[in-house]
């Protein structure tokens, strides 16, 4: 892309940035926490399957559509928000943390193309984190059908090294569809059996623990 262009979508999303900033001619109010955002709903409409299919069967009520997300923070949908206008979002200074909750709040408002660009993102340039919080990193991305680079990446790293999950005191926690996953490598350093037994130790103990609730 030659540096011309590069200007001119510089120029364009501060154009969106300022749209945003400006809350000019808004007709949608979108609650988050506490704090009220007014927004447009047709970029909204535009960027986000999640709003797109809220926008489709929301009510008006003098001619403001009101919406209410609860599955996101003040302080992440200011962030996803900038990027649906202006279709920027800078990661650099950003701790892994935050960017994981991001893919994550990104996925459920259906921004697909970011939800992408933040797996490559964290697995380039993040891998440390990635391995650090492996047990939360791997189950989450099995919760969600969107994350599928994420599963290649944590698939790959437990066929070499199986015991940083089958070791972990949140093996229980694990979903369904990641064990099998897993169990249908052909590089699977780690018998079947093991897994099983592992699983049958681990089913035993909670069954044991649930009748001692009920119990007491």
């Amino acid at each position: 892309m030659s540096q011309t262009s590069i200007k001119l979508l510089e120029h364009f999303s501060n154009d969106f940035a300022q749209f945003l900033e400006s809350e000019y001619d808004y007709n949608v109010v979108v609650k988050v926490g506490d704090q009220n955002f007014k927004l447009h709903s047709l970029v909204l409409y535009q960027r986000s399957s999640f709003f797109r299919k809220e926008l489709s069967t929301a009510n008006k009520q003098n001619n403001i559509i009101k919406i209410t997300l609860t599955h996101t923070s003040v302080e992440y949908f200011k962030i996803l928000i900038k990027y649906i206008y202006t279709g920027t979002i800078p990661l650099e200074n950003v701790e892994p943390s935050t960017i994981f909750d991001l893919l994550v709040s990104s996925n459920k408002l259906g921004l697909a193309e970011l939800v992408e660009y933040i797996q490559f993102y964290l697995i380039d340039n993040k891998a440390s984190w990635l391995r650090l919080k492996f047990t939360q990193v791997y189950s989450t991305s099995f919760q969600e059908n969107n994350f599928k680079h994420l599963q290649t990446f944590c698939t790959y790293i437990l066929a070499k090294h199986p015991n940083l999950i089958f070791d972990s005191d949140d093996f229980t926690s694990i979903q369904e569809n990641a064990l099998i996953t897993l169990l249908k490598r052909d590089d699977l350093q780690i018998e079947e059996s093991k897994i099983w037994n592992k699983q049958i130790h681990q089913t035993c103990l909670l069954i044991l623990n649930n009748g001692l609730m009920k119990i007491f």
